[in-house]
């Protein structure tokens, strides 16, 4: 292992294996949540991608397109403030100071917050295209129609 490396790909394979249910779905709750807190930060095309199967790094990926610098620093800010208030870790950040993609690894869950330009050019979505798409958008119910809100009428 390289000097510096705290753990091996090996390791860390073997730790994703032993991972209980509650702990994969506390990583999916983290996600879906991270995916709100980025469109609540008025990101477009937020996915969550579920690469539990398909990568030896994660659990998910939370991908969103910011349309400035400012708006993409502050989705990392608030995915951090909202990690650190529920005593989790963040693993790494990076692209702050260039912004064009900021990514928060939160280890189960990274979050990559792209450009319009940089997000087409990386293609997360195509590159795991054999990933599940999770929904995480709330359930909106439907408005009832006139004839079902207002009794007697048909």
């Amino acid at each position: 292992m390289p000097p510096g490396v705290p753990f091996s790909l090996e390791a860390l394979k073997l730790a994703k294996t032993r991972k209980t249910t509650s702990a994969t779905d506390a990583s999916r709750k983290l996600a879906i949540e991270l995916a709100r807190l980025a469109a609540d930060d008025r990101c477009d095309d937020v996915l969550v991608l579920d690469l539990r199967e398909r990568s030896p790094v994660t659990d998910y990926f939370v991908i969103a397109t910011g349309s400035s610098d400012r708006q993409r620093r502050t989705v990392a800010d608030d995915v951090v403030k909202y990690v650190h208030e529920r005593h989790m870790s963040v693993l790494g950040m990076s692209g702050v100071e260039q912004p064009d993609w900021v990514l928060v690894d939160v280890f189960d869950v990274i979050v990559h917050v792209f450009d319009a330009e940089t997000r087409t050019f990386y293609d997360l979505e195509n590159l795991w295209g054999d990933a599940p798409r999770v929904r995480w958008q709330k359930a909106t119910r439907a408005k009832k129609s006139a004839a079902e809100t207002e009794p007697g009428t048909q």
